[in-house]
């Protein structure tokens, strides 16, 4: 009976249908049911990435976005890097630390027209947006917009050419930059942001978005 009850807690990213269907086996990671291997195998996924693409499901990662006319001053005093180098359009690898030095978590930055967007690890979500609502003023505006964003990565040396066939977004952009654009006929966010070591985008967008746009490169 507890375990039945812990299953139930466990959510599904938009594409878990997807990943079912493609033969992935499924574990428990960050709260989320998510693919850890499909049935050709670590290595072939390895060298994917290494020679020519592969596409990952990370919609478990949490979204924040933040506002206000202290927005900057916030975030400048709550992260570890230089906020107000940043310009519209960048992206900034930076982390979240306790008084004493501890890490709450490390994080992507981007600097929106209308705010900042805030990307968490996944099984931090509730833990660091409790922790940045500790410290927010009146000035501050801080939403959890998690549940509204679906994303996926497209990362090895081929990842320019196969995305340039979906989109007019000129893929040319600096790393840790994003743009707005379209994808596959949607409106989504295209940073150029990954962890592989190997040129790679990330999109963020809707679920129903993403899934199609999923489909459509794989």
């Amino acid at each position: 009976m507890i375990q039945e009850v812990l299953d139930q807690s466990i959510k599904e990213t938009a594409l878990y249908n997807t990943h079912v269907e493609l033969g992935a086996k499924l574990v428990s990671f960050g709260g989320y049911r998510m693919p850890i291997s499909y049935p050709d195998g670590i290595h072939a996924e390895y060298f994917a990435v290494r020679n020519r693409a592969g596409i990952f499901d990370v919609s478990h990662m949490g979204e924040f976005f933040i506002s206000g006319n202290d927005a900057q001053a916030f975030l400048q005093r709550m992260t570890i890097n230089d906020v107000s180098k940043l310009k519209v359009g960048d992206a900034q690898y930076t982390a979240m630390c306790y008084p004493d030095g501890g890490i709450v978590d490390d994080l992507i930055l981007f600097r929106q027209s209308e705010g900042y967007f805030i990307v968490v690890n996944a099984s931090n979500i509730q833990k660091d947006f409790e922790w940045l609502k500790k410290y927010t003023s009146n000035n501050v505006r801080l939403e959890n917009v998690s549940e509204d964003y679906s994303l996926i990565a497209l990362q090895g040396p081929k990842t320019r050419k196969i995305l340039s066939k979906f989109t007019d977004i000129n893929l040319k952009m600096p790393f840790y930059s994003y743009m707005d654009g379209i994808v596959c006929e949607y409106s989504v966010m295209i940073s150029r942001t990954g962890y592989t070591g190997e040129l790679g985008f990330e999109i963020y967008g809707d679920n129903n978005s993403i899934v199609s746009i999923w489909n459509e490169l794989v």
